[in-house]
């Protein structure tokens, strides 16, 4: 059994779930990608006892679940055995992954060490659209394939749909899809605008209209799939009011590691400067939840500024997203953009105004010199 490291009063609960980004590595070049633009390279990841040993301390830290990310996370060679550790370490598992390259042979390795959970990504439900976001032909078909596999070897599915604004409009047939897949879950989410994502806001960010069309969508199907189908909605923030409460809070619930073992509070957070991130290499997961200066930066309450202060929704969104706060502001400690009470916020209102012109082509990954090898 997982054991709980002791908290002394005042404490944070230890994390529900730590996220193994194992690889930066992908064969898709999705220009929604939140991953960063200097990505790490295959030579500076992790060895494979180095993520047996953050998987060892992430059990006796008192996590729950192990999530296995990327990039795509079965480009690792070593994936059977890291979920087999953790399995052994009674942790839930979760494949985070695009399915272009999971078979059955390799669903059965994973299914045999003991894998209990696949979130497969889609980029639209035609294979048209679907491969030019994903910048790889064939990579649609070969998620239908992937899906039906996991269904078939009985493991639990959840489908993640990205919606933007070349795919909104299909957003009743996603849900379609991933019923007619046999998902128990579907997360329906608006681009997130973080890393490449970021890079090509003015290409992906819908119009209210199309928001609007989606949400009701999601209403729609949630009262007709209820008690059959979970479907989570994740909405952009630039038509929001209030922030959402970034990963349940900095540092409070859940926790990154990337490739090359920089343990972070949130998948972007490398984009803020002047922070020094934690390395696994060199700290146990232990200190660095409870002891790291990075990890207490904006954790709680306490580091806000008004009008965050003295809001009651504080313990609510914990200030929203620091990372977006940075992007927007320059500032990662200011109050996110997304408030409608944060001086920022027509800082959203411009964005939008930015995309609302015919969408500019895509900067793919590929064409990075920054890009793993």
């Amino acid at each position: 059994m997982s054991t709980a490291h002791p908290r002394a009063a005042g404490a944070p609960e230890p994390p529900l779930a730590v996220l193994l980004e194992v690889t930066h590595r992908c064969p898709l070049q999705c220009p929604y990608c939140s991953n960063p633009l200097a990505l790490e390279r295959a030579s500076a990841e992790l060895e494979t006892a180095d993520w047996q040993r953050v998987i060892d301390q992430a059990a006796a830290l008192g996590a729950l679940q192990v999530h296995f990310s990327g990039g795509e996370p079965m480009s690792r060679k070593d994936l059977v055995p890291l979920v087999r550790h953790a399995t052994q370490r009674q942790l839930y598992t979760n494949l985070i992954t695009s399915a272009v390259l999971l078979d059955e042979v390799r669903l059965g390795e994973l299914k045999d060490a003991g894998l209990e959970h696949v979130q497969i990504s889609f980029q639209d439900t035609q294979a048209q659209g679907a491969d030019h976001i994903a910048g790889l032909a064939g990579a649609h078909q070969r998620k239908l394939e992937a899906a039906r596999l996991v269904k078939a070897a009985g493991l639990a599915l959840t489908l993640n749909f990205v919606i933007h604004r070349h795919n909104a409009e299909r957003a009743a047939a996603m849900v379609a899809l991933g019923a007619a897949l046999g998902a128990g879950r579907i997360e329906m989410a608006h681009t997130q605008y973080y890393g490449w994502g970021l890079r090509n806001r003015d290409a992906l960010l819908p119009s209210r209209a199309q928001l609007d069309a989606v949400t009701a969508v999601v209403e729609a199907a949630r009262t007709e799939h209820q008690g059959r189908l979970v479907i989570d909605y994740v909405v952009p923030d630039y038509y929001a009011h209030r922030p959402k409460a970034c990963m349940s809070g900095w540092g409070r619930r859940f926790m990154n590691i990337s490739p090359s073992g920089r343990a972070l509070p949130c998948h972007a957070a490398e984009t803020l400067p002047g922070m020094d991130f934690p390395s696994v290499r060199e700290h146990s997961l232990q200190d660095i939840w409870y002891e790291s200066p990075a990890f207490q930066r904006f954790r709680g309450t306490q580091w806000m500024p008004d009008p965050c202060r003295s809001c009651e929704r504080r313990e609510l969104d914990w200030g929203g997203c620091r990372c977006q706060a940075f992007a927007l502001t320059g500032d990662a400690a200011r109050t996110d953009p997304a408030c409608a009470l944060s001086a920022d916020h027509p800082l959203m209102a411009a964005a939008v105004r930015a995309a609302a012109g015919p969408p500019p082509p895509f900067a793919y990954r590929r064409y990075s010199e920054a890009s793993a090898r």
